[in-house]
């Protein structure tokens, strides 16, 4: 665990961001708070975080928002769109990212998934 803060990325209306940012502030855990919308990460970001999971580029889709479904996303992710394509993609539209995700020096951490959150923010 490192004593820099986390970078939260978050949606402030998801009530998901809303409990997860609630526990970091419970667990005594810094960050820099960032609106995905207001501030939507680039295709760069994007791609070093996904690098940094360890997690599929699909992993980082917001499957459950509306604009993936309008888009029909998962049709293009099934029929082979590539890496760069999807991070532009996801870089067009915060809404169309999972969130929240928490970026620390060595780890990201996509949704709030309490046990891999105290495994990696707690020590």
């Amino acid at each position: 665990m490192s004593a820099n803060p986390v970078l939260f990325v978050e949606y402030p209306k998801c009530t998901t961001c809303k409990k997860a940012k609630k526990w970091l502030d419970e667990h005594g855990v810094a960050y820099t708070d960032r609106h995905i919308v207001e501030d939507n990460p680039s295709a760069d970001e994007l791609a070093t975080w996904q690098k940094a999971s360890g997690l599929a580029v699909r992993r980082f889709f917001n499957t459950s928002g509306i604009l993936y479904r309008e888009m029909g996303v998962k049709a293009k992710l099934d029929a082979g769109m590539s890496d760069e394509e999807a991070f532009a993609l996801l870089a067009t539209n915060g809404m169309l990212v999972k969130r929240p995700l928490v970026i620390g020096d060595d780890f990201v951490l996509v949704g709030f998934r309490e046990a891999a959150w105290e495994t990696h923010l707690l020590g």
